[in-house]
């Protein structure tokens, strides 16, 4: 980031960002692969396998399919490792499916203390994830943050997906800001790729999600243990 660029607007990712990814997502996941496999319990171990999530730890790789794919790209994925659900009527039911998930959500801290904090200081705020628009919208009612946020992108607003740099260029569109005024905030690669391809003034790195310091460090300007530290690096991204 230039010394002379002051960081003026915040956009985050949701899940493993906003919301802890273990506690939110992986009943979700399971449940997904149940619905893929159409109840066949072993078929739907060998779905999560190979999306990217160890059916008896709940492991997830850094950057795999259930970590980073928005709702198309997992139903594909899904499909191409067995099941034999259509793939369009697949895509449907899962977003539905995380639809719902969003009144089940567990946030890492007090989002709406969190963002009163971020508006208070004249930042403008959003949020881009990989989900569908509905569950991002839902998730910001539940959460009382709907009045702070000025911008809400999923993977079926229009924007692109991650790590293409659309989400973040309709941020600026839609504040009036310079791509180099912005700050990416992520749990995987997908979001700080996304980030950089957009040209934004830092990328910021939380570990609540799916990603380790070790996967995310090179593409990071911060790593941070979540996203309450950003408090910490204000005096810097405080806006004129």
């Amino acid at each position: 980031m230039s010394a002379q660029t002051k960081i003026r607007g915040i956009l985050f990712d949701k899940d493993g960002t906003l919301l802890d990814y273990d506690e939110s997502w992986l009943p979700v996941n399971r449940e997904l692969a149940r619905i893929a496999a159409e109840d066949d319990a072993v078929l739907a171990d060998h779905l999560l396998a190979e999306c990217g999530m160890d059916p008896v730890t709940g492991h997830i790789i850094p950057d795999s399919l259930l970590a980073a794919g928005n709702t198309r790209q997992i139903a594909e994925g899904l499909v191409a490792a067995g099941s034999k659900v259509d793939m369009i009527e697949l895509t449907i039911k899962l977003d539905n499916l995380f639809a719902n998930a969003a009144e089940f959500s567990v946030p890492v801290t007090d989002l709406a203390a969190f963002f009163g904090r971020l508006h208070g200081r004249g930042f403008k705020l959003g949020i881009a994830s990989s989900d569908n628009e509905r569950s991002i919208r839902q998730t910001a009612q539940r959460f009382g943050i709907s009045e702070f946020v000025d911008y809400i992108a999923g993977y079926d607003s229009g924007f692109g997906s991650k790590p293409e740099p659309g989400m973040v260029l309709g941020f600026c569109a839609a504040t009036g800001l310079q791509p180099e005024e912005v700050a990416m905030v992520g749990d995987n690669n997908h979001d700080l790729h996304m980030g950089r391809n957009a040209k934004t003034g830092l990328t910021i790195a939380v570990l609540t999600g799916t990603g380790s310091r070790e996967s995310l460090s090179a593409s990071a300007d911060h790593v941070l243990d979540d996203i309450t530290h950003i408090d910490a690096l204000l005096p810097d991204l405080q806006p004129a």
